[in-house]
Parts: C-alpha cells; sequence; structure tokens
C-alpha cells in the first residue's frame, strides 16, 4: 500500500505542475464568467457573439475538465490508500495504472503550445505538377485526410470549397476540421507530398510523379483575433460558376476578398448567401494571414510581405511509393511505413506524433 501512496503522490505532484504550466486557474475563471453570461436574459440577443461565447467555453471546458477529473481521481486514490485496507490493494493498483496512463495521454497534448494550436484548422489542397495524376492525387489525399477526421475522436471536417480538375481528380479543395488541438496536430502536414505510381490514366501504364501541396492554416473565425484594415481589402462580387442548379449561377453570390498589402486573393461560392460566402472567405484570409504572421515573425499584418516560398514544388515533406514496391516515409522525421493503403485510408497518427 505505501508503494502506491508513494505513487500517487508523485502522480498528484506532476498533475499540479501541470495544471500551473497550463495555467488552468485563469481558464476555470474565463468558464465561469462564461456561464454567468449564458444565464443573462440577453445572452442570445446577439445570436454571432453567442455562438462565438458558447465555442470559447466549449473549447475551455474539454481542456480544463480532464485536467480537473484527473486531480479529483488522484485525490481519491491518496485517500482510499490512506485507509491502508488491504482488500483495496488491487482496486486501487488498477485505478492508479489507470490515472498515470490518462496523465500520460494528457501530458502528451502539452505539445501543443503554440499560440494557434488549440485553434481548428482550415486545410487546402492544391494539385501540382503531373498532369491529371496530379489532380487525382489530390483527391485521394482529401480522402485521406477526411477518413483521417472520421477516425479521430471528435473531430470532423467539412468541405468548403473545391474545383474539379479537367478529366479526373481535382485542382484544389478547402476543408474546415474542427475539433481539440485539430491545427496543432495537423501543422506538420502543411507542404508538399510526392506521390510515386503506375498510372491509370497513361495508355502504357508507365510509373508516373505527382505532386500536390498541402496547406494547413488555423482558423481564426474571431475577427479580433487578427484585425483587419478595410482600406486593405478589394472585395468583388461575381456570378458562380459550376454545374448550376439550385439558383447558383443566377445570382451576384460569389465573393473575392483580396489583401492587397500583401496581394492575398480568396475566393468563395459554395454557399447561396453573398454574405456567408463573404464571412467564409474573410475567416480563411484572416488564418492565411495568421499563418504567415508566424512564419515571418512579424507583429502587425502591414508589415507581412506576402507568402514565402517555404512549401516550393520538389521540396516534399513527405513521399508516398505505390510501385515498384509500397511505402509512405517522412522526409524530416524518417517516419516510415510499408502499409501504404493505411495510410491513405486516413491512419496517419504515427506521422502527426513523430
Amino acid at each position: 500500500m505505501d508503494e502506491i501512496i508513494q505513487s500517487a503522490k508523485t502522480l498528484q505532484a506532476n498533475v499540479l505542475e501541470a495544471v500551473k504550466t497550463l495555467n488552468l486557474d485563469n481558464d476555470k475563471a474565463v468558464i465561469k464568467d462564461l456561464e454567468k453570461k449564458q444565464q443573462e436574459p440577453t445572452f442570445w440577443d446577439n445570436q454571432v457573439s453567442a455562438t462565438v461565447s458558447m465555442q470559447k467555453l466549449s473549447k475551455l471546458t474539454a481542456k480544463v475538465k480532464p485536467w480537473q477529473d484527473l486531480h479529483k481521481n488522484v485525490q481519491d486514490i491518496l485517500e482510499l490508500a490512506s485507509l491502508q485496507d488491504q482488500s483495496l490493494l488491487q482496486d486501487l493498483s488498477v485505478q492508479l495504472k489507470n490515472a498515470q496512463e490518462t496523465y500520460k495521454t494528457l501530458k502528451n497534448q502539452l505539445r501543443f503550445n503554440g499560440p494557434y494550436d488549440d485553434h481548428d484548422a482550415i486545410l487546402s489542397i492544391f494539385a501540382g505538377a503531373g498532369g491529371t495524376d496530379a489532380q487525382d492525387w489530390a483527391q485521394m489525399l482529401v480522402r485521406m485526410y477526411v477518413r483521417w477526421a472520421e477516425q479521430t475522436t471528435d473531430v470532423s471536417a467539412t468541405l468548403i470549397q473545391e474545383s474539379a480538375g479537367e478529366e479526373a481528380g481535382i485542382k484544389s479543395a478547402t476543408l474546415s476540421i474542427s475539433g481539440p488541438l485539430v491545427y496543432g496536430k495537423l501543422k506538420g502536414e502543411h507542404g508538399v507530398h510526392r506521390l510515386v505510381r503506375l498510372s491509370p490514366f497513361n495508355a502504357d501504364n508507365l510509373r508516373q510523379t505527382s505532386f500536390a501541396k498541402v496547406d494547413v492554416l488555423p482558423k481564426i473565425d474571431a475577427p479580433n483575433e487578427v484585425q483587419l484594415d478595410e482600406k486593405d481589402l478589394k472585395i468583388d462580387v461575381y456570378r458562380a460558376g459550376g454545374h448550376g442548379g439550385q439558383s447558383v449561377n443566377t445570382t451576384d453570390s460569389a465573393v473575392r476578398v483580396t489583401h492587397l498589402p500583401t496581394n492575398i486573393s480568396v475566393a468563395i461560392q459554395n454557399e447561396r448567401s453573398q454574405l456567408q460566402n463573404k464571412e467564409t472567405a474573410l475567416t480563411i484570409l484572416r488564418s492565411r494571414l495568421a499563418q504567415l504572421q508566424l512564419e515571418q515573425h512579424a507583429s502587425k499584418i502591414s508589415e507581412l510581405k506576402g507568402p514565402n516560398e517555404q512549401a516550393a514544388w520538389g521540396n516534399q515533406i513527405r513521399n508516398y511509393v505505390l510501385h515498384p514496391y509500397t511505402m509512405v516515409k517522412d522526409t524530416r522525421t524518417k517516419v516510415e511505413t510499408t502499409n501504404a493503403q493505411s495510410v491513405l485510408d486516413g491512419n496517419l497518427n504515427d506521422f502527426i506524433n513523430a
């Protein structure tokens, strides 16, 4: 029993240190304040503000509650162990082991301490060199990330924009991926992904190398996080293209927002509403500018110089080889697997964790 008490005390000290490092007492105060605001009769008068508050509360609760539960669990173990009742020994051993595993899982999340790591993510995929094969490869990557989201607890993926390829696949697509620490987990996917396989679009069935670029941004949907000056924005509206139907091409609902200092442009036409398309475009624009700030260490949006060449073609971060052998290998961490199909089916956690 003394061994259990000593191990539980060590775990308790580690948990308290983590709570201090994470500044959870401050988060608990914010949660209390948000819960108090929810009780106010006028809370839902401003739907946008209320939704932002609810999302913030949900995110903070998801961060704080597991640590609170773990701390209480360890306290309970210590109290029961202090009774020196040998009949409880086996149960307490199991509880302590479970608590230690929980701590290990939560401790891994401490790695995600970047300024936007707790945000959702905007993930865009662009076909690169390789013609139709590259467009097909881009679509395979979309499927891979959607499958990863489906297999990950509390994570979901929504298609925001897609541009179809001429013969097959896609030229580009943008996903909104939501869940705990999603940007922190996916930001390492940012870069060029290279595929080697026998081409299904080549009459001679020759080996083909294709490239696609994956762009991962922190989702900034709160305007106060990245301030945009109206005079720096050029907003164009136009008639949506595509396959029509459902009034999609009959109104000027598509929106293009250009940030003049950096010349970054975002065009959205998925929604029927011009206002919805504008809000989505502004969210993606803020996200791109936030990412750019991180890369250039600029303190002000006005100091940004436009996108850099960090993810230039040919600088692949990961190779996916389907012929003459199967192998997926990350060029940075050297993590590799011969089960390429499993990776393409969304089993990315080994690469993400590395």
